[in-house]
């Protein structure tokens, strides 16, 4: 009995990662692997300087990072990913630019969701937001976004920090928004959190994203890149 258990649990699981549901029609993926959908980095040339850069050694598969329509509510999935301001440099960030892929349908994202924290035993410290910004239209080229912020981030010589960018988009219009991954690790390997647990991982908070989407993902990073100003401080 308790075998039988353990393999309709898994089997549950394989179905929801892949988006595939027995009655209720097709339900939102957690990966963007097994889709023909290629993902390009792209960004503003605005003469911003480049202040961290992991946009690089694509992996070729996105991780779900999306706020859908209330009906999907339990598939609701958020990335994050880490990076270090150099000691004696203070950072005032801009520009957040992402390379990510439309899957399970064309796009595009209405807004993105763009959300800064200090870092707390090597994660998001989702107590301590120092920025966050539910809705900027972003420059949108094939699920690649250059994201200007309304206003700079500033961040501190020495520390620690993560950023989340997350699509809000409906499943119903415009399928869904994967976080490329690249293969290189830069800091802390990105986190993923899915608070609903409709994808069926048991990360409700931020866990390690490899870990957290399994066979279905790459890593062990996202890709991104931040722009702004930096000074001696």
């Amino acid at each position: 009995m308790k075998k039988t258990l353990l393999l309709a649990a898994a089997a549950a699981l394989a179905l929801s990662a892949s988006g595939i549901t027995s009655a209720a029609g097709p339900a939102p993926s957690a990966s963007s692997l097994g889709h023909a959908s290629k993902a390009k980095p792209f960004s503003l040339n605005n003469g911003q300087a480049v202040l961290h850069d992991q946009n690089n050694n694509d992996s070729g598969i996105g991780i779900v990072s999306q706020n859908f329509e209330a009906s999907f509510d339990a598939y609701d999935a958020q990335g994050a990913d880490d990076f270090a301001v150099p000691t004696g440099q203070c950072w005032k960030i801009k520009e957040v630019d992402v390379t990510g892929v439309y899957f399970n349908g064309p796009g595009p994202a209405a807004s993105v969701h763009v959300t800064f924290y200090k870092q707390k035993a090597g994660a998001p410290n989702e107590a301590a937001i120092i920025a966050d910004f539910p809705a900027i239209v972003p420059t949108d080229v094939g699920g690649s976004f250059a994201i200007l912020l309304p206003t700079g981030v500033k961040a501190k010589s020495g520390k620690k920090y993560w950023v989340s960018v997350q699509a809000n988009m409906d499943f119903a219009v415009g399928g869904e928004w994967g976080w490329e991954t690249t293969t290189s690790l830069s800091g802390t390997g990105a986190m993923w959190k899915n608070p609903g647990g409709g994808f069926g991982t048991g990360c409700s908070a931020y866990g390690d994203m490899v870990t957290c989407i399994g066979a279905l993902g790459q890593g062990p990073d996202y890709m991104f890149a931040l722009k702004g100003k930096s000074t001696s401080c």
